[in-house]
């Protein structure tokens, strides 16, 4: 039997990767929260700011005798602009940077070697600028935040930016996908 583990994960607005990590298989949770910064117990509006150094995050609890991290990397990597600074698509601001915070050695190193991979490879045009952080804290979001997809998927955000998110999703990774 498996350990299940822990992967964090900020790639834009945490709408998005939450909506689009739910729906892998071996995925036990996901939940958005704040991490990478310096202000203890931020919440939506501080974050907002740009000032508090956070990024929106999710937190994703998998077994990884279902999903491999690298797995998730790929997902992560195919579904969000790792190329972008401060920003993905008409969401601005540093709390929307790309950023993985990892808990141990050994999820460092495979992130660094999955950076170095995609840049041999020139999968991207643009450099990639995904920090790369150990985590620190994360704080989970206000409960308005979780399962804000599922709660809300005809709003226009949803329509306009996370649906072509699980298109692609789906487009490329139909194997990786609960039934």
């Amino acid at each position: 039997m498996s350990q299940n583990k822990t992967a964090y994960f900020a790639g834009g607005c945490f709408w998005c990767t939450e909506a689009i990590f739910s729906r892998l298989k071996g995925i036990l949770s996901v939940k958005p929260g704040y991490a990478g910064g310096q202000m203890v117990n931020p919440n939506y509006e501080d974050v907002s700011t740009s000032q508090t150094g956070h990024v929106e995050t999710i937190k994703v609890e998998y077994d990884p005798a279902i999903i491999s991290y690298n797995d998730l990397l790929s997902v992560f990597f195919s579904t969000h602009d790792p190329t972008a600074l401060n920003r993905q698509g008409n969401d601005v601001g540093e709390q929307y940077r790309s950023m993985i915070l990892y808990v141990n050695e050994e999820q460092k190193k495979q992130v660094e070697d999955y950076i170095a991979k995609l840049t041999e490879e020139k999968v991207f045009k643009n450099p990639i600028v995904t920090e790369i952080k150990p985590l620190d804290k994360f704080y989970e979001a206000e409960a308005y935040h979780e399962d804000y997809y599922e709660k809300h998927n005809h709003q226009p955000y949803c329509l306009l930016v996370i649906n072509p998110k699980l298109k692609k999703l789906k487009e490329h990774y139909q194997h990786l996908l609960k039934n």
